[in-house]
């Protein structure tokens, strides 16, 4: 392989990884965090609602509103007699019921007195996909936030794309998501994101640093050190 055709090969590869062809339009800085209502200075994570809880909605001297078969749904709602649908992932029991009691009280009853009880939920989760060393699902706690949860994958490949990290969530019965810069994060210049139950963490792909990856490995495919070493650069 001669000079002329290894630099072109070179400048072809590297080119084609500059770009994925896709592009992301997810909020980013303070944005970002707006998007996914992080909630740093909020409520716990065990305090706050989320799909497949049940609940125990009682609405006193209402028996046809009383039940403990009220579940929050995949989209982070729960029906309601009179009230409708009612947004409940994402807040806690007491917000919800002063949702309920607002509508309720709006058109159909006088000063309702009503009661929300979580009686089952569902086991707090969160997952983290893409390039991680080691991506699955993980419990989460009170304190996770994205470093702690790349800290439980095991860390970012060396191809990841660190200010590609994205994290998913329901808020308020809409899909959001977000964008974060993991260099920013680990550097203090960025508030580091609480990771909440039901949470999508995923990592995205740097085709340059992948391509470059390739070529490393390559190398000796291509007779570079060879040609290195007979000066075919001088």
């Amino acid at each position: 392989m001669n000079r002329t055709t290894l630099c072109c090969t070179l400048a072809l590869l590297t080119l084609g990884g500059c770009s994925s062809g896709v592009v992301n339009n997810l909020p980013v800085g303070p944005a970002a965090y707006q998007a996914i209502g992080d909630q740093a200075a909020g409520p716990g994570v065990n305090e706050v609602l989320q799909a497949g809880d049940r609940l125990a909605i009682r609405v006193i001297g209402e028996p046809e509103l009383t039940s403990d078969q009220y579940y929050v749904d995949a989209n982070g709602f729960i029906q309601v007699p009179l009230a409708g649908e009612v947004s409940a992932a994402g807040k806690t029991a007491r917000a919800l019921r002063e949702d309920i009691s607002t509508r309720l009280a709006a058109k159909y009853i006088k000063h309702p007195d009503v009661s929300v009880i979580v009686i089952e939920t569902t086991r707090n989760t969160y997952s983290v996909e893409g390039d991680v060393r080691e991506p699955g699902v993980f419990e989460v706690g009170p304190d996770t936030t994205l470093l702690t949860a790349m800290a439980r994958a095991k860390s970012p490949t060396n191809v990841a794309k660190l200010d590609e990290v994205m994290i998913f969530r329901t808020v308020n019965g809409q899909h959001m998501g977000a964008r974060f810069d993991i260099q920013q994060i680990r550097s203090g210049n960025a508030a580091d994101p609480r990771v909440l139950a039901g949470d999508m963490v995923v990592v995205g792909h740097s085709n340059g640093k992948g391509v470059w990856r390739d070529i490393l490995q390559a190398a000796p495919l291509l007779n570079v050190f060879v040609l290195l070493n007979n000066n075919v650069f001088n």
